[in-house]
């Protein structure tokens, strides 16, 4: 159960940032927390094709906050401006 809050709140913080960093704010919590959730899963993935290993709660953030990036990069791609 720890491992899984631990894993939410790295999302959530995770999220937030790529908010800021991608659009200058971020999108409240519930959207920063399942685009941080769904990044982690991607720059894990990612980071796991390009043989890329980080290891601990540092390596989690880092793979979240790569992903959450991409993942709003796609996302801007499909948005009407």
């Amino acid at each position: 159960m720890l491992n899984f809050l631990i894993f939410v709140l790295i999302g959530a913080v995770a999220g937030w940032l790529a908010g800021i960093i991608r659009k200058g704010k971020g999108f409240g919590f519930l959207l920063n927390l399942l685009i941080g959730i769904i990044g982690g899963f991607l720059g894990g993935w990612l980071f796991d094709k390009l043989g890329i290993a980080f290891l601990g709660i540092f390596g989690q953030f880092v793979a979240a906050l790569v992903g959450a990036i991409i993942l709003l990069w796609i996302i801007s791609l499909f948005k009407k401006k």
